[in-house]
């Protein structure tokens, strides 16, 4: 439902680095997440939210992309 990538964040990939790595160590394999891009669901008129049986895919250009399926939360016996 969102198309989006790097260029149109308030901040670039390198200042976001730089920033962290100032109070984190970041190794190898760390996962930066820097939220939701234009076109939040719930500011949709009608609002939309993910439900089980959805799936979400990010992508990286060139390197590959990442699926996952929404499941439904179970409560705790």
């Amino acid at each position: 439902m969102q198309g989006f990538n790097t260029s149109d964040m308030i901040f670039n990939v390198p200042t976001l680095i730089e920033f962290l790595s100032g109070s984190t160590t970041l190794l190898p394999g760390t996962v930066i997440l820097t939220g939701t891009p234009q076109g939040v669901g719930a500011a949709r008129k009608p609002p939309v939210f993910l439900r089980a049986g959805d799936t979400v895919t990010i992508e990286i250009e060139k390197i590959g992309a990442l699926s996952n399926p929404v499941v439904a939360e179970t409560s705790p016996e």
